[in-house]
C-alpha cells in the first residue's frame, strides 16, 4: 500500500506492518532445523532452475520452469494462489495472488530483480500475514548469484523470524 508524500509528488512512501525480526536459530534452534528440512527440496528446485536457465530472465520464465520441476517431482503446489481480504466485514474486490503455495503451507515468492529490497520482503510478509501461512521463501533468480531468504511468522506473537 502506498501513501503519498506531500513534499514531493514523485516520491512514494511505503505504509508497512512493523514486525519484530529475529533470527530463529537464536530463539528456537529445533524449530529452525525443522523448517530448513521442510524447505530443503524447494530450495534445491529453485537452485536448479537458476543454474539451468541462468540470470536476468523474466520472472515468468523462472515460474514456468519451477512448475515443471514441481510436477516432475510430484510436489503438491498451487501456482498463482488466490486469496481475498476482508475489511470491515466486506471482501475487497481486488484479487490477490501469491506466486506459489507449496505443500499447502509454504509461500514461494519469486523475484527477478537486481537485488532484493525491503518492499519485496514486506510483500512476502504481508502475504504470510493475510493468508495465515507461517512459512515464506523469497527467491531472487535474476542476479548471477541467486538470493534466497526464509521467514517464519509466529502468528501468536506477531514476531517474524529469519531462518
Amino acid at each position: 500500500m502506498y501513501i503519498s508524500n506531500k513534499g514531493n509528488k514523485h516520491k512514494k512512501q511505503f505504509l508497512v506492518m512493523q514486525y519484530s525480526l529475529k533470527r530463529l536459530i537464536d530463539v528456537h534452534p529445533e524449530k529452525c532445523m525443522e523448517l530448513k528440512k521442510q524447505c530443503y527440496t524447494i530450495n534445491g528446485i529453485c537452485a536448479t532452475v537458476h543454474r539451468d536457465l541462468g540470470a536476468f530472465l523474466n520472472e515468468y520464465i523462472y515460474q514456468d520452469a519451477l512448475q515443471i520441476l514441481l510436477d516432475e517431482q510430484h510436489i503438491p503446489y498451487q501456482r498463482e494462489y488466490y486469496f481475498s481480504i476482508t475489511y470491515h466485514g466486506k471482501t475487497i474486490q481486488h484479487k490477490h495472488y501469491v506466486d506459489f503455495v507449496v505443500d499447502n503451507d509454504i509461500i514461494l515468492e519469486c523475484k527477478a530483480v537486481e537485488k532484493l529490497a525491503p518492499e519485496h520482503r514486506q510483500q512476502l510478509w504481508n502475504y504470510m500475514r493475510l493468508t495465515g501461512k507461517s512459512i515464506g521463501i523469497l527467491y531472487n533468480f535474476a542476479p548471477p548469484q541467486d538470493q534466497c531468504e526464509h521467514y517464519y511468522l509466529d502468528v501468536t506473537s506477531g514476531v517474524m523470524y529469519l531462518f
